[in-house]
């Protein structure tokens, strides 16, 4: 009898082992933290670079928002915000096959920045917070600075604990 496990039942295993970090994402992205700090982004980096099959990679992020967003409320910002992630889990795809720790880190990063800058200026854009100039635009993203830093140290850890050594040498399937 053959002991090693077939690629299709790795892909099973390793597609339910995403799907159950998707829920745990939804579950603390519900739990009381401070603003922009849940694992949401790395998530959707891990989604992207781990998942082979585009529609599950896509499709894991928007569920945890969806989820999250059902008991948190939904907001004029949704879409933006989805499409964020959806860019990080692009973002992800770019290390499928190429996962080290600096390519890791630096999607990290990118993933987080990006965030930032997309989400604040659909602020500034979309709602009648700051002036729509680009002084106003500048104090949206003065404003905003304290939760980027939210994001990139949320987003810091959980890359770390989502690319474990096993997931450097995995093949993408």
């Amino acid at each position: 009898m053959n002991t090693e496990i077939s690629q299709n039942e790795s892909l099973f295993y390793r597609t339910l082992l995403a799907l159950g970090m998707i829920l745990l994402a939804a579950a603390l992205r519900i739990a009381p933290h401070p603003w922009n700090f849940t694992p949401v982004g790395a998530m959707a980096l891990f989604s992207g670079a781990v998942l082979r099959d585009r529609r599950l990679a896509f499709l894991f992020p928007l569920l945890t928002l969806f989820l999250g967003d059902i008991f948190i409320g939904f907001h004029k910002l949704v879409p933006i915000v989805y499409a964020s992630f959806l860019l990080s889990v692009l973002i992800g795809r770019l290390l499928q096959n190429r996962r080290t720790i600096l390519r890791i880190g630096a999607a990290t990063l990118l993933g987080s920045a990006q965030f930032f800058l997309v989400t604040n200026f659909a602020v500034w854009w979309l709602l009648n917070s700051y002036p729509k100039s680009a002084s106003g635009l500048a104090a949206c993203y003065l404003a905003g600075v304290p939760f980027f830093w939210n994001t990139l140290s949320s987003g810091t850890p959980s890359p770390a604990t989502l690319f474990t050594p096993r997931f450097f040498s995995a093949p993408t399937r």
